[in-house]
């Protein structure tokens, strides 16, 4: 599992491991990462997509480094870096942003190292056209809000360098703790960041300004964390495996209530993923029987609603359900059943109009626009622009209101359970191929497969997403459709189980 803390727990882990060291060592640690991969990137030359040609491998001596200095820690970590770096034979340029605010512990120990130090625009502006790399120590983890008018010059030559940018922790203008970028921010090459990951940096969009993300441990213990991602050996240890004793109805049967007279096929895509799920059985209730059975024979099927298909350990309901009282009444049944329920598409929209009240065997699995309708269901106002800025809030604002696990579907997806005090969960193998018509049917129908064969909704939720990316991503590189993502879920499950 990777874990990220917020910036609270993170200042007070460093404040108490501070008080066991001798003054600088926390900051010697976190320097002597920062120096080891700028070493490492510079020994090999550009690093794939910043840019810059012609430049190929080349040593360390003689390179040139511009360090973009802010005040505080941060800025102090990156001036003791190039202080390394220096020593190495690095030429190291300091450009001070914040004047006589800056660390004056790491500006001696640069200094003292043969490098140099310069407020002056002019001259910094000329070294970032000349550096082979530059460090990104402008804001730390306490920052807010975009970078101040004062920064932008110099990350815009930075980005007209094309060289590889090291952020310090985090990229300026990110926000650590959500990963909202309010303005401008800087795009880095490589993040090396401290002690724990940073929420911002495993959520979109400060994701996308993050790139490589480095973790170079300190000796700090944050506590209990904010934010999980599931790694391969966590998944295949939720994976469901039927023993000696089980049969189809022991390893659970899943309900699919979806698809109509206009969207047949979301029905189909729903199926053929639940059919890879886990449960030992799909039932499908509604008008596409006929097309179920016709591409899946093994389904049992009937054209009435949930409460006339049998007997489930949990239902699908939503996609392609359309809209209408035939609609809702397929809702209500499936609500009524007793049993785990996920919601999608079009049934978010029903129980937005129809207002829930607090369920903790719930699995919503909104994109942003059908957050957007749920918030506002509860009388919360959003837009979908603010939803996709701030995920982790909004995902845990969905679950609150709605007293049940919310996923989050988007460029990062998350999950929010009802706990407040749980983690959330980011999925880290999302594509952005995956943005194509029944995608969302898709996981849909293995996520509730993978409820009725007993996995919590948080753990089916954040387990259905990563399979669903990790197929996509098997598939191969390029265009993908729905279809093909659920055929490739047996070589998912089997490429995660096979590596634990």
């Amino acid at each position: 599992m990777r874990y990220a803390h917020t910036v609270e727990r993170v200042r007070a882990a460093e404040e108490s491991l501070m008080r066991r060291l001798p003054e600088g060592a926390l900051m010697q640690r976190a320097a002597a990462g920062l120096a080891a991969t700028c070493l490492q990137l510079l020994a090999g030359g550009a690093e794939r997509g910043t840019g810059r040609r012609g430049r190929g491998s080349r040593r360390v001596y003689g390179s040139r480094v511009v360090l973009l200095v802010g005040s505080g820690d941060n800025g102090g970590d990156a001036l003791f870096a190039g202080a390394r770096l220096a020593a190495r034979g690095v030429r190291v340029t300091a450009v001070l942003l914040a004047g006589e605010r800056t660390h004056a512990a790491g500006s001696a120990a640069l200094l003292g190292a043969g490098g140099v130090l310069t407020q002056d625009q002019a001259a910094g502006l000329a070294e970032l056209g000349r550096a082979d790399l530059v460090v990104d120590g402008i804001v730390g983890i306490g920052g807010r809000g975009g970078l101040r008018d004062s920064a932008l010059p110099y990350v815009r030559a930075a980005e007209r360098a094309g060289v590889p940018v090291v952020a310090v922790d985090l990229p300026s203008g990110v926000d650590a703790d959500t990963g909202e970028v309010a303005g401008a921010a800087v795009r880095a090459t490589v993040t090396v960041t401290f002690g724990t990951h940073k929420p911002g940096l495993l959520v979109d969009p400060g994701a996308q300004y993050a790139g490589v993300v480095r973790l170079v441990e300190i000796g700090i213990e944050p506590g209990p964390a904010a934010v999980e991602a599931l790694q391969h050996t966590d998944v295949a240890g939720l994976l469901p495996r039927p023993t000696a004793e089980s049969d189809k109805y022991r390893r659970g049967v899943v309900g699919i209530a979806a698809g109509s007279d206009r969207y047949p096929g979301a029905a189909v895509l729903a199926v053929s993923s639940a059919l890879h799920g886990g449960a030992g059985a799909v039932r499908y209730a509604g008008p596409a029987a006929a097309e179920v059975v016709r591409a899946h024979p093994e389904v049992l099927v009937t054209q009435g609603g949930p409460k006339a298909a049998g007997r489930v350990q949990a239902w699908v309901v939503g996609p392609g359900l359309s809209d209408g009282p035939e609609a809702e009444r397929t809702l209500e049944e499936a609500l009524a059943a007793g049993v785990p329920v996920l919601v999608d598409a079009d049934g978010l929209r029903l129980l937005a109009r129809r207002g829930a009240a607090p369920r903790a065997e719930l699995l919503l699995t909104p994109h942003a626009g059908e957050a957007v309708a749920l918030l506002a269901g509860a009388g919360v106002e959003a837009t979908r622009e603010q939803v996709e800025g701030a995920r982790i809030g909004y995902a845990r604002r969905i679950a609150e209101l709605y007293g049940c696990t919310v996923l989050l579907k988007g460029s990062t997806t998350v999950v929010a359970g009802p706990d407040p005090a749980a983690p959330v969960r980011v999925n880290p193998t999302g594509t952005s191929w995956l943005a194509t018509a029944g995608s969302g049917d898709v996981l849909s129908g293995l996520a509730g497969s993978l409820l009725a064969a007993g996995l919590a909704p948080v753990d089916a939720g954040s387990v259905a997403a990563y399979l669903h990316g990790l197929a996509a991503r098997t598939v191969g590189e390029g265009p993908v459709t729905a279809a093909e993502v659920a055929a490739a879920l047996p070589a998912a499950w089997r490429g995660v189980t096979g590596a634990a």
